[in-house]
């Protein structure tokens, strides 16, 4: 009966990373693990300004391991 109804039994439920909303975490939410696409969008604006970054050892930047530089 609640499945008629877009519940299904045991759904796993989560919380924004952005906002704190709880949501589902399961196929009904297209946005997962975001609550709307303004939470993932927001998200992915703050990956490209830098505002979150993977720790690691910091290298040159010049480019990545493995690539040669036809111009060099």
């Amino acid at each position: 009966m609640s499945e008629a109804h877009g519940n299904t039994p045991h759904a796993r439920i989560g919380r924004c990373p952005h906002c704190g909303q709880r949501i589902r975490l399961d196929d009904t939410n297209p946005w997962r693990p975001f609550c709307s696409e303004r939470c993932k969008l927001v998200d992915l604006q703050g990956w490209f300004g830098g505002r979150y970054q993977i720790p690691g050892e910091s290298g040159s930047g010049d480019s990545a391991p493995g690539y040669d530089d036809p111009d060099q």
